[in-house]
């Protein structure tokens, strides 16, 4: 482990692993899995061994499973069009946007990423009908950094995606989380060439097409990494909308560090030792929304809103109704009592608990005082 002063208290939370769990990999085509496993120039470590070459193998499945999408989807997918701009939810890591985007998927009107789509992208259109269910066994009830419900069938990042589709993305930290960043010009894109950026533009919308014509329904997305993408993201999607969700940044920092532990631990090729990693948490929150506040400045009234993860937790219904008055999203009163079941299934929802040293607080009061300010939070917990 590092040396940061981060205590993480003893009450154990998550799933534990098992060797059968899916892991975020075992979609990829070879071409997509080598070209990423690349990046890290190869450096697996000997507990990693097993992993890669049930994903090399796996791979070789998923290149033929791809040409059979290709092959009965191709055409329509290419002359598929998103009739209804994409909604984003965006936000730093454990600020709350997996729940709000649970609550939001209570509307049948919505379709969205699920975990299924996200790890096999490019042939979940027709292996969905056949594939999934055989395999929906394997998958923990709970992912391995809290106590969130999970399954094929539940909203996931469409972040998952687009690194299995080859494209850059900084959650190939997960896989070397021991090697100097990988890809970290891809957390706001704005560093890329226009080249780069359409060719990462191109990629997302290619799986919002197959998303589409899956369930032609407004899709929603939820991403951390798009929280610092905005601008880049309305280069494609012009009228594309955004959901921010803030949290106290006390609370980030320590269940931020954890995330990252655990994921490398479940989905890493190396095991941990959380070297750099204070800092890169560091660094990773202040490019995101340096890049945020520029980009904010851009949308119009009626395209962006934000919300706090304590209002949602404690007056979830309210808050939703909020969300899809500025946003101009119709049929709220219709699905209004779908949200009350899943509201209550939150109730009794255990959170995490950290401990953190009183220097780390302070540092994180200095170097995120942007934030803070914006938001007024505090070091208790307010």
């Amino acid at each position: 482990m590092s040396n940061t002063n981060l205590i993480i208290n003893k009450e154990k939370s998550g799933s534990k692993d098992r060797f059968w769990h899916p892991r975020m990999w075992d979609g990829m085509t070879m071409r997509h899995w080598f070209r990423q496993a690349a990046k890290g120039h190869f450096r697996v470590a000997v507990s990693g061994v097993p992993m890669f070459g049930i994903i090399s193998a796996l791979s070789v499945f998923n290149s033929g499973l791809s040409v059979l999408q290709s092959l009965f989807y191709g055409k329509k997918i290419r002359e598929t069009r998103l009739e209804h701009p994409p909604i984003f939810i965006i936000g730093h890591w454990r600020s709350g946007t997996t729940l709000l985007h649970e609550y939001i998927m209570r509307n049948s009107r919505f379709t969205c990423a699920d975990t299924y789509s996200c790890f096999c992208p490019t042939h979940f259109l027709h292996t969905r009908h056949y594939l999934r269910p055989m395999t929906a066994f394997l998958i923990p009830k709970k992912r391995p950094m809290d106590n969130m419900a999970t399954g094929f069938d539940h909203p996931q990042e469409d972040e998952f995606a687009l690194c299995a589709l080859g494209l850059g993305s900084p959650y190939l930290n997960i896989m070397y989380p021991n090697h100097p960043p990988i890809d970290m010009e891809y957390l706001t894109l704005k560093n890329l060439s226009d080249a780069e950026q359409n060719h990462w533009l191109d990629g997302l919308e290619y799986y919002l097409r197959c998303l589409t014509v899956a369930e032609n329904k407004q899709i929603v997305l939820k991403s951390p990494p798009h929280t610092g993408r905005i601008a880049v993201i309305l280069k494609r999607f012009p009228e594309a909308k955004f959901i921010h969700m803030h949290r106290n940044p006390y609370t980030l920092f320590a269940s931020t560090f954890n995330l990252w532990i655990q994921l490398a631990r479940v989905h890493g090729l190396q095991r941990p030792k959380g070297i750099g990693l204070e800092e890169r948490v560091f660094n990773q929150f202040e490019t995101m929304y340096h890049s945020f506040a520029e980009d904010i400045e851009l949308l119009k009234p009626g395209q962006f809103l934000e919300t706090a993860y304590r209002d949602l937790i404690s007056e979830p219904v309210p808050q939703l109704e909020k969300i899809y008055t500025k946003l101009a999203i119709p049929g709220f009163e219709e699905m209004r009592e779908t949200l009350l079941p899943f509201a209550e299934t939150q109730k009794n929802y255990r959170k995490n608990k950290f401990e953190m040293d009183p220097q780390l607080k302070d540092k994180i009061t200095q170097r995120w005082s942007w934030y803070i300010n914006r938001y007024g939070y505090t070091a208790d917990g307010h």
